[in-house]
């Protein structure tokens, strides 16, 4: 069986990684599986704080307290 270009480079790979001490094999890992795509929740809070989007409700009252509600 002739071996193509890249399963060439997938042997190669295998090796390097292989040959990786379980800390670098660990950092690896994190970044290869790391999904950039993925929006957190502190993004989407420091989105809204540095967007000014919700500085209206600084003037309105506060006419809802912790012990309004049930809770979730």
């Amino acid at each position: 069986m002739k071996l193509t270009m890249n399963q060439k480079l997938i042997d190669s790979l295998i090796t390097i990684v292989q040959s990786l001490s379980d800390e670098e094999r660990q950092i690896f890992e994190q970044k290869l599986f790391f999904d950039d795509s993925l929006v957190t929740t502190q993004d989407i809070m420091n989105l809204a704080q540095k967007s000014h989007s919700f500085d209206f409700l600084k003037d309105e009252p506060d006419i809802y307290t912790l012990e309004d509600g049930e809770p979730i």
